[in-house]
């Protein structure tokens, strides 16, 4: 009896999830004939309004998905991955992401799917598709550590509407008061016909900011099973008409897909293949340079640094920080004033790798004093990222924690969603993913104003994980013998406790944004790291 409850429960959460990316993208005016006047005229409506504004090369939109009592069991990416000639043809590459995470992966329902769609620029209408099942069936059935093992991929030239350009489609449309839009979409064998109600407008508060939202049903005809969920699909009330929250109901549960970031992307294509850096840590076309020297401004001051002699110049005058930049971090243990450790963040140089403008970046870390004989600990992380979207490409790791050492490279595609390790093992990863050295430098560029919430891929032990930014308060902290204005930001993942480090972070309410204090509650004891302080009167 157990085991059928468990399969029935497997069953309707695999039903619930299947229709949730479905009604997030099959949302599309049909072109198929409809029997009712009401509905032909609806469709000719629609088919008269197009607006461009949804279709934004580098727009990327990244959703947290609850279930019930588990706040986070999964997440769907969009991402307009931008415009060009795609087989022969003026074309938009829309790409979309859906996967479980935690325990609805790991007990009740692994999903893990990749949607592209190549549509025209003047119709919206995809002329290929491209879908790949990465992972799926119930529980994972891979061993730790283990890369997944991707299907084929799945390609075909679609003769009407796919799910992705579906959505993008309805988002091209007026969605006027009280309009009714007929809606016939096919997927994974199924052929839904439905129509869309535009029901009216509310507030809608959601991670990523409180939007006004044209809110629609979506009915489901000849389907009583999908009917019954009685999906709602918010969108903002602007141009681009931004999916910002859709819900629908189980007898089990509500299922939310709420808005977690809404990004545009500076999309700069790669020139040649990755993995061409050299191998050893001081890459031969690049100058590194000395550090600068860091100053924490007081409030109303300067910004603080004084650029290091022979430093490149630095074009990227819109990022929060200037090549040379080195922050020197003391880790306290407990309340003990004695520094346990220290840590320094330099960006170290901008130049050519492989084949594109790039920023060097290095982290290290490494323990000292008493902690040094409990745990010794020396790290360090070399990471070259975009200099435009910092975005990491290649990452250096050499890690040595107590008797555990690791050292690889790590190549990441952020155009093909892939990293490939030393061992030659790849991993899938969200378009726009990051890296434990890149994220600090990234998070500085972020509307960090509280209560903004920012949600981020970030590439942990070979895996990728969603890191939620929440901005929780301005207040000022003392550091150094100053009083500094700063933001207090929470960090955490999607996994079932990635909050257990209790991580917060406070970074300079100033342009720069700097990382001033990080603290953490460890198996050892309650753990602070302050950035080191340089008197104004010692430059």
């Amino acid at each position: 009896m157990r085991k059928l409850l468990l399969h029935r429960r497997h069953r309707l959460l695999q039903a619930a999830f299947t229709f949730l990316f479905a009604s997030l993208t099959l949302s599309a005016p049909a072109l198929a004939q409809q029997t009712s006047s009401v509905a032909v005229a609806n469709v000719a409506a629609a088919q008269s309004e197009f607006s461009a504004a949804p279709y934004q090369a580098g727009e990327k939109l990244t959703y947290s998905i609850s279930f019930s009592n588990f706040t986070t069991a999964g997440h769907v990416e969009l991402f307009n991955a931008g415009r060009g000639q795609f087989f022969n043809r003026n074309g938009f590459e829309l790409r979309a992401r859906v996967q479980t995470v935690g325990v609805v992966r790991a007990a009740l329902y692994a999903i893990d799917n990749e949607y592209t769609s190549y549509v025209d620029t003047q119709t919206g209408l995809p002329f290929r598709t491209r879908f790949r099942r990465l992972e799926g069936g119930a529980a994972a059935q891979t061993l730790p550590g283990a890369g997944l093992q991707p299907a084929p991929a799945v390609e075909a030239t679609p003769t009407t509407y796919d799910f992705l350009s579906a959505l993008y489609r309805l988002r091209a449309l007026p969605l006027a008061a009280g309009a009714t839009y007929p809606v016939r979409a096919e997927g994974d064998g199924v052929q839904y016909d439905a129509e869309l109600r535009v029901t009216g407008r509310e507030t809608v508060k959601t991670a990523a900011g409180t939007f006004n939202a044209v809110v629609t049903q979506l009915r489901v005809r000849n389907n009583p099973a999908a009917d019954d969920y009685r999906a709602r699909l918010y969108f903002s009330d602007d141009a681009r008409h931004v999916p910002v929250l859709l819900t629908f109901k189980l007898k089990t549960g509500e299922i939310r897909a709420e808005l977690a970031s809404s990004e545009l992307i500076n999309i700069t294509p790669a020139t040649l293949p990755l993995g061409n850096v050299a191998e050893n840590a001081q890459p031969p076309d690049a100058t590194p340079t000395p550090p600068a020297r860091v100053v924490v401004p007081t409030p109303g001051g300067g910004d603080g640094t004084t650029p290091a002699a022979g430093a490149a110049a630095d074009t990227s005058s819109d990022l929060p920080f200037k090549v040379g930049e080195q922050l020197n971090f003391n880790f306290f243990l407990g309340t003990s004033p004695q520094p346990v450790g220290v840590a320094t963040y330099h960006v170290r140089a901008r130049n050519k790798y492989a084949g594109r403008d790039g920023l060097w970046l290095s982290a290290t870390m490494a323990t000292s004093n008493a902690l040094e004989q409990i745990f010794p600990v020396t790290n360090k992380i070399e990471t070259y990222v975009d200099a435009k979207t910092l975005l990491p490409f290649r990452s250096q790791l050499q890690i040595r924690e107590g008797s555990h050492r690791l050292q690889g490279v790590v190549s990441l595609d952020q155009e093909r969603g892939s990293a490939v390790v030393t061992d030659g093992s790849s991993i899938e990863i969200p378009v726009g993913t990051y890296d434990l050295v890149s994220v600090i430098y990234a998070l500085r560029s972020f509307d960090l104003t509280p209560p903004k919430r920012n949600a981020v891929s970030l590439l942990i032990n070979k895996r990728p994980r969603t890191l939620f930014i929440n901005s929780l308060r301005r207040e000022t902290i003392e550091l150094g013998g100053k009083r500094i204005p700063a933001y207090q930001l929470a960090l955490a993942t999607d996994e079932s406790q990635g909050d257990r480090l209790q991580l917060r972070l406070w970074v300079g309410a100033d342009r720069r944004r700097l990382p001033l204090r990080l603290t953490a509650v460890t198996p050892l004891g309650p753990v602070r790291a302050d950035l080191s302080i340089i008197p104004l009167n010692a430059q």
